[in-house]
C-alpha cells in the first residue's frame, strides 16, 4: 500500500481522516481557487480536488494524494469564509430559512501510476429560520469564522438546521469518508 498524503492545510480535514486510523501527512497545496466563469459548483469543486492533489505530485512521487474541494453557492455566487462576526453573521442571515446545497469533491491520485479517482458529493442543509439574536448567539459561543457558511456541523452549528440530506454527513464537514473509504479499498487498502 502506498503511504497517504492529505493536501490540505485544514485542521477540519485532518480530524476527519484521523479517524480512519490510517497513518498520514499532510501539506497544503498553493493553489489558484478563482471559478472560472460558468463554472457549476460540482465542475468547481472536482477542478480543484484535483489540483491540490496535482500540485503535491512532484514532491510526493510513490504516494496516495488525498485532494478535497468543498464550495456552497449562495445565490449562485460561491460562499467563502467569512473571517469575522460581521462577515459570519451576514452570511448566516442569508442562510436563514433556505435550503443550501454544499458540493464536496474528493480526489485519489495514485503518483506511482498516475491514475486518480474523483467524485462530488452534494449535500443538503435545510437552515431554520433565524432571529439577529440566535445568528449573535451562536457566533459568539462557536466563532466559526474558518468555515464557510458560517457554521460548524459537528458543534453548536447543528442548532441552525431543520435537516440534513446528504449519504455523508462528513462531506459537510469538508471531506466524505464514506467515498474515500470506497476509493482507499480499490487501491489495496484493507479496512476495517
Amino acid at each position: 500500500m502506498l503511504p497517504l498524503i492529505l493536501a490540505s492545510g485544514s485542521p477540519y480535514r485532518r480530524e476527519l481522516l484521523a479517524r480512519l486510523g490510517l497513518p498520514f501527512k499532510w501539506a497544503a497545496p498553493d493553489i489558484d481557487e478563482t471559478p472560472t466563469p460558468g463554472e457549476s459548483a460540482a465542475e468547481l469543486t472536482q477542478r480543484l480536488a484535483l489540483a491540490k492533489a496535482q500540485a503535491l505530485a512532484p514532491a510526493w512521487p510513490n504516494h496516495l494524494i488525498i485532494g478535497s474541494d468543498q464550495v456552497l453557492l449562495l445565490d449562485g455566487i460561491p460562499v467563502s469564509k467569512p473571517g469575522n462576526h460581521q462577515a459570519a453573521a451576514q452570511q448566516l442571515r442569508r442562510c436563514s430559512g433556505r435550503t443550501l446545497r454544499f458540493s464536496t469533491a474528493l480526489c485519489l491520485l495514485n503518483t506511482q501510476t498516475g491514475s486518480h479517482q474523483i467524485a462530488v458529493e452534494p449535500f443538503d442543509v435545510v437552515f431554520r429560520d433565524l432571529s439577529d439574536e440566535q445568528i449573535d448567539r451562536y457566533l459568539q459561543r462557536e466563532q466559526p469564522y474558518d468555515c464557510a457558511g458560517s457554521f460548524k456541523m459537528e458543534g453548536l452549528g447543528i442548532t441552525l438546521f431543520r435537516a440534513l440530506r446528504g449519504e455523508d454527513p462528513n462531506s459537510l464537514i469538508g471531506l466524505p469518508l464514506i467515498r474515500l473509504c470506497d476509493m482507499l479499498m480499490q487501491e489495496g487498502f484493507s479496512l476495517p
